[in-house]
């Protein structure tokens, strides 16, 4: 029996561009989303579309990173970020405004900012298989689309009024291409301080590139200017369970290995949670 159209995706339909075509619009078709020349893609059982084409990519979250991420994210530790994150993006999308977040993952900072903008509908694009089956439930006003943040966007020229990007990889040229010239880019990602104890105490944890705000900016330059940051800085509660599903999400999870975490012996009981959100407009 073909899988329906999940009334989230429905509503950011007309976003959604043919991935071979560039051009071309989606409809659906029998469980699927087919453009006029023919090009298909599946509508999966668990309500997100999957446009990908050729060779797939690897870099997102398996099923055991895709489930710490849900468990650690439930504790409310990072929802200080999530507001600060909303509350950027409120300031920038009109009453029935579309939000796009890039690397999305389960879509819990989508959700966050769908919160608050009762009229918004939201897009989550990422390359994971197990997380996208939770951001297709994130909100239900939030689709979710199989899609690598490297390649260009399956999205028509000026879709968006907000690009999110949380913790996650940026495609600079496509964020520009795809936000309508009174949009915003929400970039959030961490300061040097961020997960300090963790990363002082577990072998194998990647450090925080001095530089980072360097490249970033050098990066984004061409496309955006910035309009405001800030900061949240805070320290959290953290117990052995929870700090393993952080490092499992964090992008020293494939260098960490389990010899690592033993020889880590007790865990700290805190971290410093320290991020930057900006918002930026288009050049």
């Amino acid at each position: 029996m073909p899988v329906s159209l999940p009334p989230a995706l429905g509503l950011s339909l007309d976003l959604l561009r043919c991935p071979v075509c560039r051009t071309r619009r989606l409809h659906p078709d029998h469980g699927a989303l087919r453009c006029p020349v023919g090009h298909t893609f599946d509508i999966t059982r668990h309500g997100y579309a999957s446009l990908l084409t050729g060779t797939r990519a690897t870099s997102g979250d398996d099923a055991a990173m895709a489930q710490a991420r849900g468990r650690f994210l439930f504790t409310g530790v990072y929802a200080p970020i999530r507001d600060m994150g909303a509350r950027l993006a409120v300031a920038a999308v009109p009453e029935q405004g579309s939000v796009v977040d890039v690397g999305g993952g389960t879509g819990y900072y989508l959700a966050g900012v769908l919160g608050q903008l009762p009229g918004a509908r939201g897009l989550g694009l990422d390359t994971s298989v197990r997380a996208l089956r939770s951001a297709a439930r994130a909100h239900d006003r939030a689709a979710a689309v199989a899609w690598d943040v490297f390649r260009p966007f399956p999205l028509a020229d000026r879709a968006a009024d907000v690009v999110l990007n949380v913790f996650a990889p940026r495609n600079p040229a496509e964020f520009h291409r795809v936000l309508r010239p009174t949009g915003r880019l929400i970039v959030v990602r961490p300061t040097e301080r961020h997960l300090a104890e963790l990363r002082g105490q577990v072998s194998g944890m990647l450090t925080i590139d001095p530089a980072k705000e360097q490249r970033l900016h050098r990066a984004l330059n061409p496309h955006f200017e910035a309009v405001v940051t800030e900061q949240t800085e805070y320290a959290a509660p953290l117990t052995r369970p929870d700090a393993l599903d952080l490092i499992a999400v964090t992008p020293s999870a494939r260098h960490v290995s389990r010899a690592d975490l033993n020889d880590a012996g007790v865990l700290p009981d805190h971290i410093t949670v320290s991020v930057l959100a900006t918002a930026y407009q288009p050049r």
